[in-house]
């Protein structure tokens, strides 16, 4: 994936506004504006948008630690980024609500995922389900943010990607 300079610029800006959002909102459980913005930059990016994810990660392991569940960010946001490039055709604000909102309800399950190995599938199974209460905050955020904000963005990563060109 050859980059332009004008491109590692806005790739680098989108990454920092990314990290920022998340740390700012960090007060609020499962309340972010992660999952909305991954799906823009995806749409915006296509394939590049990895540039952006696997920075992120590194961000939020120098900040939080690389533990366990860092692992996760390694994959739960390339994910996101697969969904939305299979629905990037939808335009519909209530389509990509509703795809927001069921990837913030399958999150904690996405997780989970690398802890089944660690401590076996029954403790991550309980472990998610203690989780369902967040997850349902985290799915009515996405949801909200993306119903209000993805026609808005989606227009200006567009601009943003024209004048790139």
């Amino acid at each position: 994936m050859k980059l332009t300079v004008k491109e590692l610029v806005a790739l680098a800006l989108l990454t920092a506004l990314l990290f920022v959002a998340q740390v700012a909102l960090a007060f609020l459980p499962n309340i972010e504006l992660v999952s909305l913005l991954i799906i823009v930059y995806t749409l915006a990016f296509r394939h590049k948008v990895l540039y952006v994810i696997y920075a992120f990660a590194v961000l939020e392991g120098l900040l939080y630690g690389f533990t366990m569940w860092w692992i996760t960010y390694l994959y739960v946001w390339t994910v996101l980024a697969a969904l939305a490039w299979a629905f990037r055709r939808m335009q519909s604000p209530l389509g990509w609500a509703v795809l927001s909102g069921a990837f913030g309800l399958g999150f904690g399950a996405l997780c989970e995922l690398p802890f089944i190995a660690v401590i076996g599938w029954r403790a991550a199974f309980a472990a998610w389900a203690s989780g369902i209460p967040f997850d349902l905050m985290h799915c009515g955020g996405n949801f909200l943010a993306a119903l209000v904000l993805v026609a808005p963005l989606r227009r200006l990563m567009a601009r943003l990607t024209a004048a790139l060109s």
